[in-house]
């Protein structure tokens, strides 16, 4: 795909953010995001190792301030994260900081192997 000149790519390990093509690639394969989700992306990508507070990110994506009681940033966060793990399963990409927010962060996820779990050998897991 041809990226129009001067557009913002957005690198983290195997994803690639183009806020301006309306883009999100996985591994080079297209991602089938909403408007909504990929404006959500974008935003958590441009602040990457910083968290994010779900009003800041709220009157970022839907233009208004957060409403009282309205959950739209977790539902979508959530929608996010199941469509990226379908995508890159190794990779978590968007972390909770409860009662703070998200952080954008790509961090691979390494499964213990039997034996491999610092407690195995004493009986803890």
């Amino acid at each position: 795909m041809e990226l129009k000149e001067g557009s913002e790519v957005i690198r983290a390990g195997d994803l690639e953010v183009r806020p301006a093509d309306h883009l999100a690639l996985a591994r080079g394969r297209a991602l089938s995001l909403s408007v909504r989700e990929l404006d959500l992306l974008a935003a958590l990508a441009r602040r990457k190792g910083r968290i994010v507070a779900r009003e800041e990110l709220y009157s970022t994506v839907w233009g208004a301030p957060l409403r009282e009681q309205d959950r739209s940033v977790d539902v979508y966060v959530h929608k996010l994260r199941s469509k990226l793990a379908r995508a890159i399963p190794e990779c978590s990409f968007i972390h909770t900081h409860f009662g703070f927010g998200y952080r954008f962060e790509p961090e691979h996820s390494h499964p213990f192997h039997k034996g491999d779990h610092p407690h195995e050998e004493d009986g803890f897991r």
